[in-house]
Formats: C-alpha cells, sequence, structure tokens
C-alpha cells in the first residue's frame, strides 16, 4: 500500500489553529463560511470559533465515492445556498482537502456571481489542484486518512453514496 498523510484529531486541532492565524494574518475578514459537506465541515466550525464568525453555511456536493473512485463530476445535492443569503458577503469556502480542485472550483464559481469576495481555506491542497487556494495547512500528493473518515460506518446505508 502507498504511503499515506495521516491526519488525527489532534493534529487537525493545530492545524486548524494554524490555518485560522493565516487567515487573520492576511488581514481577510469574511462575513461567512461556507462549509463544503461532509469534510469541511469539521474545517468551518473550526475556522468558525477560531475566527468568531458565527454565520456558517453547508453546501453539500458529491464527488468521492470511495479510494480512487469519483464520479465523472461534482454534483451539487440539495439544498444549495440561496444566492440571496450570498450577496455581497465575503465568503470563505472551508473544505478539507483540494484534490482535483473540482469541487472548490464548483463551489467558488457558483459563489463568485454572488458575493463581493470569495477565497477559499483547506487543510490539505494536492498539486495537480485546479484550484490554487488562498489558505493552506499543508500540500501534499499522499492519499490522506482523515481522523473523521478513517474508520469504516457504524452503519451503512442502502443507496447511499458512502466514502470507503
Amino acid at each position: 500500500m502507498a504511503e499515506r498523510e495521516e491526519l488525527t484529531w489532534e493534529l487537525f486541532g493545530s492545524a486548524s489553529k494554524e490555518l485560522a492565524q493565516a487567515i487573520a494574518d492576511s488581514g481577510y475578514e469574511p462575513d461567512l463560511i461556507l462549509s463544503i459537506a461532509r469534510g469541511g465541515l469539521f474545517v468551518a466550525g473550526a475556522l468558525g470559533y477560531a475566527l468568531d464568525v458565527k454565520n456558517l453555511h453547508v453546501m453539500n456536493v458529491e464527488f468521492y465515492t470511495g479510494v480512487d473512485q469519483r464520479l465523472d463530476l461534482p454534483v451539487m445535492l440539495p439544498p444549495v445556498p440561496n444566492a440571496v443569503d450570498l450577496a455581497g458577503a465575503k465568503v470563505l469556502v472551508a473544505d478539507d482537502v483540494a484534490d482535483t480542485g473540482a469541487t472548490l472550483k464548483l463551489v467558488r464559481d457558483f459563489c463568485a456571481d454572488h458575493v463581493a469576495e470569495v477565497r477559499c481555506a483547506v487543510i490539505y491542497e494536492k498539486p495537480h489542484s485546479q484550484v490554487q487556494c488562498e489558505y493552506v495547512w499543508r500540500r501534499t500528493d499522499k492519499w490522506i486518512n482523515f481522523a473523521w473518515s478513517k474508520e469504516p460506518p457504524v452503519v451503512r446505508r442502502e443507496g447511499q453514496v458512502l466514502d470507503a
């Protein structure tokens, strides 16, 4: 098996704090954080607390169906945030990883026509990502074992697209 990057809960705590500090140091003050579910929920929550941003939104995007298995294109799942709620805002898009960057590009492009400014923050960015995020904790070309998705689900639901 290829070498993997391991993000433990403890390391995630350090990573999210360092990511928040980089955002604060840049002077960017987002009005809201737009989380890409599911992995981005953890990142957005941590950044929300660290940056004192209470306005958190969620966008559900499905792309990965397993380890190195993905759909042809990322798909937005309902409910899609109302563009009116984003109008004129400074938005920080939060996700766990920019792998191909296709998911982040979909969300960033969705926001771009409606918001004052959009920036992206991720824990990891891969070299082949089509989106270069403004805020990145670490760059890697390895597969990443995230603390929240490393273990199999307690329950597998029929008809659900789940991470392996």
